[in-house]
């Protein structure tokens, strides 16, 4: 039985239905409070609702639009780049199908709750379950990203209802994720919380963020020369 057909065991199409349908809830959520965020940072609202259409990447995007007001331009593409490189290993672990247009197509739908929801007991990822969860979560993703653009609440009103906090929020989950699940990683964690506190002293906050990414130089190190 193709694995894009199966249900059993919780992989297929049918699957990654279900489980982007709660994902799609959180990713509505989030992205109302990136499309007021975007809007509050000079942003027309419709460039922030074709961004989340074209990019649909939550970190990248949120960091792009924060390090942009605080750091410009480089900052901010800096910063992007440097979160959306996750991607990378993730998807050279996806199974896609086709030439090459088909597997960039479907590459798109590396996103971190749909690729951890896929992830099979034996490493691989269940593709079908996979592509499904990001189908459910994209549009949702672009009519929240649109809700928060258009009808941008005033900062009183954001502050009231904590939209103000959905951005760093964001980022305190991945950290508390890696903290909870990876042991080895909290040494970075902690070295790259302390490099952005002592940097935003200094420099604007979109280019300290920049420079969290030191904090994993000592562990690359440390690997390349146990190679």
């Amino acid at each position: 039985m193709e694995a894009g057909r199966t249900t059993a065991s919780g992989g297929g199409w049918r699957a990654g239905f279900a489980v982007g349908a709660g994902f799609g809830v959180g990713a509505f959520a989030l992205a109302v409070g990136f499309g007021a965020a975007a809007v509050a940072q000079g942003w027309p609202a419709w460039l922030a609702t074709l961004m989340s259409a074209i990019v649909f990447a939550g970190g990248a995007q949120f960091a792009l639009v924060m390090a942009f007001a605080g750091g410009g331009v480089s900052a901010a593409l800096g910063a992007a780049t440097l979160i959306n490189l996750r991607f990378i290993p993730m998807a050279l672990t996806s199974e896609f199908k086709g030439g090459a247009w088909r597997r960039s197509l479907e590459a798109q739908a590396v996103v971190d709750a749909s690729w951890a929801a896929a992830r099979r007991p034996d490493g691989g990822v269940d593709r079908a379950k996979m592509l499904g969860a990001t189908l459910v979560q994209w549009p949702a993703w672009v009519a929240g990203t649109a809700i928060g653009a258009y009808l941008a609440p005033e900062p009183a009103l954001a502050r009231a209802i904590g939209l103000d906090l959905v951005f760093p929020g964001f980022f305190l989950v991945f950290v508390l994720d890696i903290v909870r699940n990876e042991p080895r990683r909290r040494g970075t964690v902690a070295l790259a919380v302390l490099v952005t506190a002592g940097m935003c002293w200094l420099v604007p906050p979109g280019v300290a963020l920049m420079f969290a990414s030191t904090a994993a130089l000592p562990l690359l190190l440390r690997r390349g020369a146990g190679a």
